[in-house]
């Protein structure tokens, strides 16, 4: 029995409620543990002047995280699992992934409309590449507009600016007890989640399996097949921020649905496709939609899109 744990986590109000609510589900089982939650800044925190796709590199808001598991200064890395890259750091692991909360994306507007009522060229505040993508496809008029920083801190940009919208994720809304009647939920026809959106993952050391032991109670068997088939998907397109790539995976009665779309980066062209399996073959349902989406033209926009090196999806606005 492992009587002290060190939990590390960014410093942002999102990452803090996700450590503490680890720390109080482990608690719940293991009453008598002694748990410190670590504040780490990433790169990613500290350079906020910048859209994501100009910092370079994956883990952006990882390295230094896995970097202090690796060197024992925390035992357990508490992560957005949308944010860890699919590509594991030699030496870690995902030990659990708790249940997930929604994975949708939502949009914020001043009188809670969706993206078909969205007044025309309306621009739209978002930090991603993927958002962005999909918006342009689906209105070719609305224009968007870089945003960073932690949620309310964008919701203060939001307000103070004068765009007809701004795109987050349902999850930390949620999680922050931010929804409001502003807030649509978009449909997935529309607007595909961040591969592994609304996921919390627990990042251990591969060969500690005390404490993987310790957490396997956080872990949710269909959340963490869903993640692990869009990981895999993700991992074969060799995507990350920089790739608009969305995709859901959805378990029922050990059935696994995944859907995926590559879109170009001014919305100009997608493919989109779609299979089913079981629960257990979630790595190889993600391999083989990926496969698919390749042939099928993926190949092609993610050709096209590695020679756009220079191009801006967030044009002043």
């Amino acid at each position: 029995m492992i009587d002290n744990l060190v939990i590390g986590s960014r410093g942002s109000d999102l990452a803090l409620w996700q450590a503490e609510w680890v720390k109080k589900e482990l608690i719940k089982s293991y009453q008598d543990i002694k748990i410190e939650i670590k504040t780490i800044k990433t790169k990613g925190d500290l350079v906020l002047d910048k859209p994501l796709t100009l910092i370079g590199g994956k883990g952006v808001f990882t390295k230094e995280i896995e970097e202090a598991l690796l060197t024992e200064e925390i035992d357990i890395a508490v992560h957005s699992c949308k944010d860890l890259p699919t590509l594991m750091t030699e030496g870690l692991m995902i030990g659990a992934i708790p249940v997930r909360e929604t994975p949708s994306d939502v949009l914020i507007t001043v009188d809670g409309v969706g993206i078909d009522s969205l007044k025309p060229n309306s621009v739209i505040g978002t930090g991603s590449l993927r958002r962005a993508a999909q918006l342009l496809y689906n209105r070719k008029d609305l224009k968007t507009v870089d945003i960073r920083g932690n949620i309310p801190t964008r919701l203060r940009k939001f307000n103070e600016s004068n765009w007809g919208g701004m795109i987050l994720a349902y999850a930390g809304l949620k999680r922050l007890n931010l929804l409001n009647e502003n807030c649509v939920i978009l449909d997935y026809k529309n607007m595909l989640p961040a591969v592994a959106q609304g996921a919390i993952a627990l990042q251990i050391r591969a060969e500690d399996t005390q404490i993987s032991d310790t957490i396997s109670v956080l872990n949710d068997k269909d959340s963490s097949a869903a993640v692990t088939a869009e990981r895999s998907l993700l991992r074969r397109l060799e995507g990350g921020c920089q790739i608009p790539i969305g995709a859901i995976s959805i378990v029922e009665d050990g059935e696994l649905s995944i859907e995926s779309q590559i879109t170009n980066l001014n919305g100009v062209g997608a493919v989109r496709d779609k299979l089913s399996g079981h629960r257990d073959d979630a790595e190889e349902l993600g391999i083989e939609l990926a496969e698919k989406l390749l042939q099928n033209g993926g190949k092609e926009i993610l050709n096209k899109i590695a020679e756009l090196t220079n191009f801006n999806p967030f044009p002043e606005a």
